[in-house]
C-alpha cells in the first residue's frame, strides 16, 4: 500500500481550500454582475404623439442612466394591450404603464410598481369619465340606447373598464345589443374629438387627457358634458420585473423620489412635465382589479 506524505495530505487540502475560494469569488461575481446589468429597457406605452413622448422621456432615460451607472435605453408599445408580451418578447426590464396594464403586468409577471410621477396639477392619479355633446340630448341610460360609443383600448381603465362596469351597474347585459355601435379610437385625445365631431353620441377616456384639451380650448368644456367619472387610480406608474436586483430596484426608487430635491433633478422635471414622483405599491392597484372582476362577471362583449 502507498502511503501519502503529511506534506502531499497537506497540499491537497490547500489546493481544495483555494478551489473552494475561487469558486465562492465566482459566484459572487456573478451574481453581482446580475445585479448591475449594463443596461436596462423600459417601455413606454403610447399616450400621446409618440414623438414628444419619446423626447419627454429620454431627458428623464439620460438623468436614471447617469445617477445609476446603468444605461437606461426606451422602447415605445405600439398598443396599450402589448404589454404582457413586449415583457416577453423584448426582455423589458420594466415599463412606465397606465392603471389597467400595470395591474395585468403585477397579476401576471410579478412586476414591482415603485414609483408614480406627480403631474403639473399636483395630481398623480387619474380617472375615467363618460361624455357626451351637451346638444346630444343624451341625459340616461334610457337615452344611450341604441346610439353609438367610442372606447379608447380594451387594456385601459379610463377608456374602457370603467365604462363596461359603468353600463353594467345600470343595468346593461349586453354592449352589441345595447348600441347601434361601437368601437375603439386608440388614444383618449381620439375618443374626446370623435364625440366632439359627432362621430360616435358617447365617449370614454381619461380625466387627465380631458381637462388638459380643455385648458388648451375651453370650447371643448362648453360643448362636451361629463355624465360619470371613475373612482381615481394612478395615472402612470413606473413597474420593474422581479429579476431585477433588490438593490438597483431601491436605488432607482430612491433616484426617482428625490429628483425634486436636486437642481439638476428639477431641470429634468420641468422637461419631463412633473412635479415630482411618489411611492407605489400593489395596494394602489386594488380598485383596477376589482373593477375587473365585475365587468368580466356581468357584462358581454364581442370582440370587434
Amino acid at each position: 500500500m502507498r502511503h501519502v506524505s503529511r506534506s502531499a495530505r497537506h497540499f491537497a487540502r490547500c489546493f481544495i481550500a483555494c478551489l473552494l475560494v475561487c469558486s465562492v469569488a465566482t459566484a459572487a461575481l456573478a451574481v453581482s454582475a446580475s445585479a448591475q446589468p449594463d443596461e436596462l429597457l423600459i417601455g413606454i406605452e403610447p399616450e400621446h404623439n409618440i414623438f414628444d413622448q419619446m423626447e419627454r422621456y429620454r431627458t428623464l432615460a439620460d438623468y436614471l442612466s447617469e445617477q445609476l451607472g446603468v444605461k437606461v435605453k426606451l422602447t415605445i408599445m405600439s398598443r396599450y394591450g402589448e404589454v404582457i408580451k413586449r415583457f416577453r418578447t423584448l426582455r423589458l426590464d420594466g415599463a412606465f404603464l397606465t392603471s389597467y396594464t400595470a395591474t395585468m403586468g403585477i397579476k401576471e409577471l410579478h412586476l414591482e410598481p415603485i414609483a408614480s410621477p406627480v403631474n403639473l396639477y399636483g395630481a398623480s392619479t387619474s380617472q375615467g369619465y363618460i361624455f357626451v355633446r351637451k346638444d346630444s340630448g343624451i341625459r340616461s341610460m334610457i337615452d344611450m340606447k341604441g346610439g353609438s360609443i367610442v372606447f379608447v383600448d380594451p387594456a385601459t381603465m379610463e377608456g374602457y373598464l370603467f365604462p363596461l362596469v359603468f353600463l353594467a351597474q345600470h343595468g346593461v347585459k349586453n354592449i352589441n345589443e345595447f348600441f347601434h355601435d361601437y368601437y375603439f379610437s386608440g388614444s383618449h385625445a381620439s375618443a374626446i374629438f370623435t364625440v366632439l365631431d359627432g362621430r360616435a353620441d358617447i365617449g370614454a377616456a381619461k380625466s387627465t387627457v380631458f381637462d388638459q384639451l380643455v385648458k388648451s380650448d375651453p370650447s371643448i368644456g362648453q360643448e362636451l358634458d361629463i355624465i360619470a367619472q371613475s373612482p381615481k387610480a394612478p395615472e402612470v406608474t413606473l413597474c420593474i420585473k422581479s429579476e431585477i436586483s433588490q438593490n438597483l430596484r431601491e436605488r432607482l426608487t430612491r433616484v426617482l423620489l428625490h429628483m425634486d430635491k436636486t437642481v439638476a433633478g428639477k431641470n429634468v422635471l420641468q422637461q419631463f412635465k412633473a412635479q415630482g414622483f411618489v411611492k407605489s405599491n400593489t395596494e394602489d392597484f386594488a380598485i383596477i382589479e376589482k373593477m375587473a372582476q365585475e365587468s368580466l362577471g356581468s357584462l358581454t362583449v364581442h370582440g370587434k
